[in-house]
Parts: C-alpha cells; sequence; structure tokens
C-alpha cells in the first residue's frame, strides 16, 4: 500500500462516523481476527502485516534511520510519517478484512471462525 492510499484510508476512517463505515471499535476488534486468519492462510494480508510489524518495530526500535539525538527534529518527523502510515495501513486493512469477512459470512450462512 502506498503513502498516498494510507492517507486517504486514514482520512475515511476519521470521518466514517458521518458516512457509516466500520467503528474504531469494531476495526480493533478485527485486528486479532485479521491476524489468525492471515496465519492461518484463509486471508492474504500476510505482505501487509509483515510491513505493518516492520513499521511498529521500526517506531519502537531505539535505532532509527534518522536519529532524533543528531537531527532532532527530522528524527522526530521520519517517526510521524512511518506513525501516520501505519494507522492508515491498519485502518485501510482493517477495512479491508470486515468487508472480506462479511462477504464470507453470507456465502456459509452459520459459518462462525
Amino acid at each position: 500500500m502506498n503513502r498516498t492510499a494510507a492517507f486517504t484510508a486514514l482520512g475515511r476512517a476519521l470521518t466514517a462516523g458521518a458516512r457509516g463505515g466500520p467503528s474504531l471499535g469494531a476495526r480493533l476488534a478485527a485486528l486479532p481476527r485479521m491476524m489468525w486468519a492471515t496465519f492461518t492462510g484463509r486471508y492474504d494480508g500476510g505482505m501487509r502485516l509483515a510491513l505493518m510489524a516492520a513499521a511498529t518495530a521500526y517506531v519502537a526500535s531505539p535505532i532509527d534511520l534518522v536519529p532524533e539525538a543528531v537531527l532532532f527534529l527530522v528524527g522526530l518527523i521520519d517517526d510521524a510519517v512511518v506513525v501516520a502510515w501505519l494507522a492508515g495501513a491498519i485502518l485501510a486493512e482493517t477495512e479491508r478484512f470486515i468487508e472480506w469477512d462479511a462477504r464470507r459470512r453470507s456465502v456459509v450462512p452459520g459459518h462462525v471462525v
């Protein structure tokens, strides 16, 4: 997923309440189901989850490409860009997963995983 799509998804998610999109709670509840469906091979989100995990590790890691200690503002900006991309990617992927899950459940009535 590219940056533009991530920021677009972030904007859509923040305004979803007015348009009836998935709530933040529904998205957070979908995360563990999405990860499990991916790990068991039922959902095709492997590469996207790997990129999100890498972005999380980058932000949480004390080792940055642009260290805050040397270039304070630039170091913070690179982290902010990664966090913004990560937020948008999570919002976009959880929306995609929720739609996939709803379609899957409608095809197999009563099937709950």
